[in-house]
């Protein structure tokens, strides 16, 4: 099965030629690498490493453009399947088979870190679990997703299923509208169990949105207006 990685990546030199090599396993793969305005020698490793497309933005756009120009790509390309995933090492890419098995029966398959506990290695920083719980706990009122993760950014696809959205934020906030959207699409959707790991606490999402209640806020403010756009109302 031909498939495209989609790897978005901001400053991620210690770890990116790592995950390609490891994404070298997959024959029938093409790596398709988004960098966001990377300031650190990213631009320098993606010269000496291979990978089918590199998508280049001049300057630090965001996590959701990143995405959206991943996905516009395999759409263009008449990609069927695409996994995303990130490229700090806290995707575990051997997932990756289970993921494209069950896009034969779903539009989207959602990596959960917190669905099987069994496969924790790490232990998440206690905010950023307490978000996800906030968030997804809201989540479940708007839309039919029994979600235990809406955070989780190892996912696979098929292309059929994006083609149906129209995706724009470009911050933090774009799982927010993404599964908002895929609902209103009525996108079908299933979790797949994967690790749990945290190699690097520090991490502060760019310095955008550091503080846990600024970042909270601003995941409830693209809800709200995600919500009301598409005339969403609370299921239960």
């Amino acid at each position: 099965m031909k498939f495209a990685i989609i790897l978005p990546v901001y400053n991620e030199a210690p770890t990116l030629a790592k995950v390609v090599d490891r994404l070298s396993e997959f024959k029938e793969a093409d790596v398709v690498v988004v960098d966001d305005g990377s300031t650190d020698a990213t631009p320098s490793v993606l010269e000496r490493i291979k990978v089918s497309a590199i998508i280049r933005h001049a300057e630090n756009i965001g996590y959701g453009q990143s995405l959206i120009d991943g996905f516009n790509y395999v759409i263009e390309h008449g990609y069927e399947y695409c996994v995303t995933m990130d490229a700090d090492e806290q995707h575990e890419p051997s997932f990756i088979p289970r993921f494209l098995e069950k896009l034969s029966r779903f539009d989207i398959v959602s990596g959960s870190r917190y669905l099987d506990p069994m496969l924790a290695t790490d232990v998440p920083p206690v905010e950023r679990l307490e978000v996800n719980r906030i968030i997804t706990e809201k989540l479940h009122q708007l839309i039919p997703y029994n979600l235990t993760d809406s955070f989780c950014g190892f996912k696979g696809y098929r292309v059929e299923g994006l083609k149906k959205l129209k995706l724009t934020e470009t911050n933090y906030g774009f799982p927010i509208q993404f599964w908002l959207q895929a609902a209103k699409a009525g996108l079908t959707v299933n979790e797949c169990a994967v690790p749990l790991i945290y190699k690097d606490h520090s991490r502060n999402f760019n310095n955008q949105f550091a503080n846990r209640d600024e970042r909270l806020v601003h995941y409830l403010e693209v809800m709200d207006r995600e919500a009301k756009s598409l005339g969403l109302t609370p299921v239960r």
